[in-house]
């Protein structure tokens, strides 16, 4: 077994402290960080690891530049919402724990090819994963006009999305739109004066999240949990957007995703998972001092019972 950790700075971690003291890491216990980026949450759980097992998903590539030297960890290159069938492949029926730092690290958003951010210019692009089918690119020229209504309402909760789409729309009929600096020239008429940084992270965000499938992707891992997690194993889950937090709120007090608790004959909760934190737990004023993208971040944390 070697401890060398020697990664490369993919983005600060947020609630990393809580996020592992919420998993009540076992010593000889296997557990999944699932968003592995530049292995902080990971080095965190084989801290207090033994000779037990870890393993890590990433579906960006670049994130396994940051590789750590332990024979504790089985890297895994892809998305998470398949965790229930390469763990099966590496034999693994049960879990410990999971931890998930849902969103954008800060080097998909500083790396200009990648196309997340409205700051530098580059290829349309917004997928974690380059093999996919779908990029930005695709949304922005070829989608539906309802479709994208969908998407910056549903994901972004743009106000005035009826008249940005109408606005790309038109745009897109004599221009295609192939880069960040196309794309911004599209919308340019929408974007407000004042906080405009504001409504292009919006924007940015809505598109990111229905490239990427990343509310089904949760709700699939979420659903895996259900079986794999052993009896008290416990998992984290660090949310930014309000449609993630409110997916986890809900299936960690319900099981399910809208919310409803079922109840037997008797009047008891049928539930196989249950809220650790009953109250939602965000980063402090000095956590959010040092790192700003902590100021949107959720930690929730639950364990199963059944």
């Amino acid at each position: 077994m070697s401890n060398s950790q020697n990664t490369e700075i993919f983005h600060v971690p947020v609630l990393l402290k809580e996020s592992i003291d919420g998993l009540n890491v076992l010593s000889d216990g296997i557990y999944v960080d699932v968003t592995f980026g530049g292995g902080s949450y990971s080095k965190q759980i084989l801290s207090a690891l033994g000779d037990g097992k870890l393993f890590v998903f990433d579906q960006d590539e670049d994130a396994f530049k940051n590789r750590i030297n332990d024979d504790r960890i089985i890297y895994i290159k892809h998305n998470f919402r398949f965790l229930k069938y390469f763990l099966k492949y590496h034999q693994i029926e049960k879990i410990d724990g999971l931890v998930a730092d849902l969103g954008v690290s800060s080097n998909q958003f500083d790396t200009d090819y990648k196309g997340f951010s409205y700051r530098t210019d580059g290829p349309l692009d917004m997928r974690m994963n380059k093999k996919a089918s779908i990029s930005a690119k695709e949304v922005v020229n070829n989608f539906h006009e309802n479709d994208l209504k969908r998407i910056f309402w549903k994901y972004g909760e743009i106000k005035n999305t009826n008249k940005l789409v109408k606005q790309i729309c038109e745009y897109r009929a004599s221009n295609k739109i192939e880069s960040i600096n196309n794309f911004l020239d599209s919308i340019s008429p929408c974007v407000p004066k004042i906080n405009d940084y504001k409504y292009l992270s919006k924007v940015f965000q809505a598109i990111r999240i229905e490239v990427n499938d990343e509310l089904t992707s949760l709700k699939e891992l979420l659903m895996q949990t259900k079986d794999l997690l052993k009896i008290n194993g416990r998992v984290s889950i660090v949310s930014y957007h309000s449609a993630e937090d409110k997916i986890v709120k809900n299936f960690f007090k319900s099981g399910n995703f809208e919310g409803i608790v079922k109840k037997d004959l008797y009047g008891n909760k049928i539930v196989d998972i249950e809220p650790v934190n009953t109250k939602v737990i965000v980063p402090d004023e000095f956590e959010i001092e040092k790192n700003k993208r902590s100021r949107s971040g959720k930690l929730r944390i639950a364990k199963k019972i059944l």
